[in-house]
């Protein structure tokens, strides 16, 4: 398992597009935080804070999440190593999250520059170190588990595919529904009180709470459940080609 694991996390950095999507993801990132006169740029809002790195991030992470997972089994279809894949002494399961903790580790190898960011604010704080530190990291925890659900996501669009491309579009609509469909649906406020079970069925209102810093039992619960449920959709996709 761990082989298979290092093998796909050198498999994306040895890629020249690898390396592209992250310097891109993180290039636009600080264009939008630092430079662009936009509501999120820190210099501007007079607050040290990186809260615009939060609000930002979810919608960065539907595009750079289902590049780093597009891969991940539509490639091996593609090249006919899928079989061989699965026949190795190891269970389906074992293949699927040693893909999904490659995914996970990426983005946050992705997300580890950003701590620039918050480097940077500290020193410009007046006083000096004037920023919400743990309120920040509670924020980064909240980040990393939109991420590893995008992830779980992107791990099962790919599953389903043997091409790339199609993989990254339905990973992205997949990632950009769960993050936003469920608040929009109940937006039209047709069920009445199931109107708020239905909001609370998407992503963005859980990552709401925690995007703020708050840790709450019932957000984790959430996401380990979304994650749990994309991880065993793939288990069954991977098993329906052995019937």
């Amino acid at each position: 398992m761990f082989t298979l694991l290092k093998k796909e996390i050198r498999s994306f950095l040895s890629s020249l597009i690898g390396y592209i999507t992250i310097i891109v993801f993180l290039l636009v990132m600080g264009l939008f935080l630092w430079v662009l006169q936009t509501d999120s740029n820190i210099i501007d809002s007079g607050y040290s804070n990186i809260d615009g790195l939060f609000i930002l991030a979810p919608w960065f992470f539907l595009f750079l999440i289902p590049a780093i997972t597009m891969r991940s089994f539509a490639d091996e279809k593609k090249a006919g190593t899928i079989e061989l894949l699965l026949t190795r002494p190891i269970t389906d399961l074992q293949i699927i999250v040693a893909k999904y903790l490659a995914g996970f580790l990426l983005v946050l190898f992705s997300l580890l520059p950003t701590l620039i960011y918050y480097y940077s604010v500290r020193k410009l704080g007046n006083p000096i170190g004037n920023i919400d530190t743990g309120g920040m990291w509670g924020s980064y925890i909240g980040l990393l588990f939109l991420g590893g659900a995008f992830v779980s996501i992107g791990i099962f669009a790919s599953a389903i595919t043997d091409n790339q491309v199609v993989s990254f579009i339905l990973a992205l609509f997949l990632c950009f529904f769960f993050y936003t469909g469920f608040d929009f649906i109940s937006s039209f406020a047709l069920f009445g009180k199931i109107d708020t079970v239905i909001s609370s069925l998407g992503i963005n209102n859980h990552y709401g709470s925690m995007s703020r810093g708050v840790i709450d039992t019932r957000d984790m619960i959430y996401f380990f459940s979304l994650i749990a449920i994309f991880i065993f959709s793939t288990k069954t996709v991977l098993e329906s080609r052995k019937w």
